[in-house]
């Protein structure tokens, strides 16, 4: 993180001391720099007898690192100005880089592609590491602040995480080196920026009807396809509060692989006072959600092109010849319709994430405007149990 110099350290499993007597462990805590921490050596290393080259770390990862530094920078303090573009390329390539160049990521790789030979493995990511790029596109982006949190997010060595609250730690899906599959309509990406922020993306599909099963696959789900990033879609702007800072940092200490790092003790051990640590529950206040009220429904995009012709895909990025295209499930407005309300009942009082398109409607009126509080206040009175002869009688 810029400005710190000294991170303590935490290894999940330490090892244990080779002939010490008794059952004697390495020091799971230490105070490194930032340069130490998550570091290995010849990770990347492609080995032809005696003969070796860093090729990929110095070579492919150097130019990913330079311009995900500049996504990542821009991301954190998010706005729609020049270079956008640019930086938004290197954010994708630099997420997806992340997800695959630790030792963990480099174990799944060669489950998913069969490859067991090191030098094919790494020469062969260099060619398709950008597997989850088109659907992180098509989802819900929020950025997500701790300024307001005297604790502040973790950093591990699976850096960019998913979060399905059907896929336990541990579980068959979980175990080493597999996790919940980005496909799943509920897995959620969770990457913090730097300290103070956080982005989640969320599927679109999910936050029309969150009542769906998680491990059911999102409609189009592909590695690889066109996909058209809405960039005034982005949500800002909302601060969490000291407890869901640290239930974030739960889900990354839990889906680490074996370290993880802070400037401040005290955050590497969320467990110790977090409101509730139960997997399926974490989320149950909808923290991770953005601002149902901020999104809509519908989504195709058109494009013109010169000289004639155009194309269009929808807001599942399937293009006009797909025999889906523009088909959305009969009762999705009403699933969606629920599901802001019942958002709006669990984030009532909460700071809320607003994005451009909300700027343009209602400017000088951040956060819960008139309309979305009458809604939301409405339909928790309509739920509440009647009191008296009326609760008798409805009971009778």
């Amino acid at each position: 993180m810029p400005g710190e110099t000294r991170l303590r350290y935490l290894d999940l499993r330490p090892d244990r001391i080779e002939g010490a007597p008794g059952r004697k462990y390495r020091t799971s805590l230490m105070n490194w720099g930032p340069d130490r921490c998550f570091a290995r050596d010849h990770l990347y290393t492609i080995k032809l007898g005696s003969w070796m080259t860093d090729m990929i770390e110095h070579g492919f990862f150097k130019e990913i690192d330079e311009r995900g530094r500049v996504g990542v920078d821009f991301l954190a303090n998010y706005q729609l100005k020049d270079g956008f573009g640019e930086a938004w390329e290197g954010l994708m390539a630099f997420m997806d880089a992340q997800r695959f160049r630790t030792p963990r990521g480099l174990d799944w790789f060669a489950k998913a592609t069969r490859v067991n030979n090191r030098n094919a493995l790494l020469l062969a990511m260099n060619k398709i590491f950008q597997l989850n790029a088109s659907m992180w596109t098509e989802a819900v982006w929020e950025i997500v602040s701790a300024a307001s949190s005297s604790t502040k997010f973790l950093l591990t060595d699976n850096p960019v995480s998913f979060y399905n609250v059907k896929a336990f730690p541990g579980g068959p899906i979980c175990i080493h080196p597999d996790d919940a599959p980005l496909s799943w309509i509920g897995t959620r990406t969770i990457f913090p920026l730097d300290l103070d922020k956080c982005l989640i993306i969320t599927h679109l599909e999910y936050t029309r009807n969150p009542s769906k099963n998680p491990t059911a696959v999102r409609a189009n789900a592909r590695s690889y396809g066109h996909a058209i990033f809405k960039a005034q879609d982005v949500q800002t702007q909302r601060e969490l509060d000291e407890d869901e800072v640290k239930r974030i940092n739960f889900i990354l200490k839990k889906r680490a692989d074996r370290y993880i790092a802070a400037s401040n003790e005290e955050w590497l051990y969320p467990e110790r006072t977090v409101s509730v640590s139960h997997w399926s529950k974490i989320d149950h206040d909808w923290f991770l959600m953005p601002n149902l009220y901020e999104l809509h429904l519908g989504g195709t995009i058109l494009v013109g092109y010169k000289g004639g012709g155009s194309a269009g895909w929808d807001e599942y990025g399937r293009p006009r010849e797909h025999p889906d295209f523009e088909r959305t499930p009969r009762d999705e407005a009403r699933s969606f319709d629920q599901a802001r309300l019942e958002w709006g009942a669990k984030r009532l009082g909460k700071s809320i994430g607003i994005g451009n398109h909300f700027h343009a409607r209602r400017p000088g009126q951040p956060g819960w405007d008139g309309y979305m509080r009458e809604e939301v206040e409405a339909y928790i009175a309509a739920r509440r149990p009647k009191r008296g002869r009326d609760r008798r009688s409805s009971l009778a």
